[in-house]
């Protein structure tokens, strides 16, 4: 089974290559996408995420997801130093940088809760695999058409923050100003949550992230500084030829 639906302001496609109907299990993702940028998108006046922001609801009002998420957000700000803030002088409340990578793999896990266990689950780039080896190709910061690198998933998640799409959209919370010293910061991890998370915290960092990023329990690093230079773990999963592409 293939599937694509626009959501959250990127393309969400699945592919599941398990024998069986998966299709109920698939409107539940996407329903479960739908309802997430419905309740937390910032951009949305009626979202929970606004009316908190905007001091209309109390911590203890919260729904439970978001109060997950709140903390989470508070666990990178803390182990960044400041560098990774969703409430930014000046700006709302964002936690979008940990809510995308949050509910992919929750959706993940549904499919998983229906029985799926060879399936890829890719939103805008970012990937949860299950059940490869998938091929998984990772964008030349500087060249659209090229990639830099392409690494194999068999059961685990990747995620890229750079600033080829949105421009200088990640922000170093220390200073205020748009995050400098990186073109691109990818992530392995066991969940989307903390590859979203980790690439989108160390890429605010600057230089000091790809340290700090490989520093992180499960978690292997590839990426490209501000000169163009390329530094990677060692234990970063570089493509087999026989992986099957996601």
């Amino acid at each position: 089974m293939h599937r694509v639906e626009h959501v959250m302001g990127f393309p969400v496609s699945l592919r599941v290559d398990d024998e069986g109907d998966f299709a109920a299990a698939a409107d539940s993702v996407y329903a479960w996408l739908r309802e997430v940028d419905e309740r937390f998108s910032p951009f949305k006046a009626g979202s929970e995420v606004s009316c908190y922001g905007r001091g209309e609801l109390e911590r203890h009002e919260l729904s439970a997801d978001l109060v997950e998420v709140l903390d989470l957000c508070e666990h990178y700000r803390v182990a960044t130093d400041g560098a990774f803030d969703v409430r930014l002088p000046g700006r709302g409340l964002d936690p979008c940088a940990v809510v995308k990578g949050w509910s992919v793999q929750r959706a993940a896990d549904l499919l998983r809760a229906a029985g799926a266990r060879r399936f890829v689950l890719n939103a805008g780039g970012d990937v949860v695999a299950a059940g490869g080896p998938w091929r998984v190709g990772v964008r030349h910061p500087e060249h659209a058409d090229k990639l830099c690198t392409v690494l194999e998933l068999t059961d685990g998640a990747v995620a890229t923050s750079a600033r080829y799409e949105r421009g200088d959209h990640i922000i170093d919370g220390r200073t205020g100003r748009p995050a400098t010293g990186l073109l691109s910061m990818t992530v392995v991890a066991p969940t989307l949550t903390e590859a979203d998370s980790v690439a989108t915290a160390a890429f605010a960092m600057g230089a000091e992230g790809v340290g700090w990023a490989a520093s992180q329990n499960g978690c292997e690093v590839f990426a490209v500084d501000g000169g163009g230079q390329v530094l990677r773990t060692e234990g970063f999963p570089v493509a087999a030829q026989s992986a099957a592409a996601a």
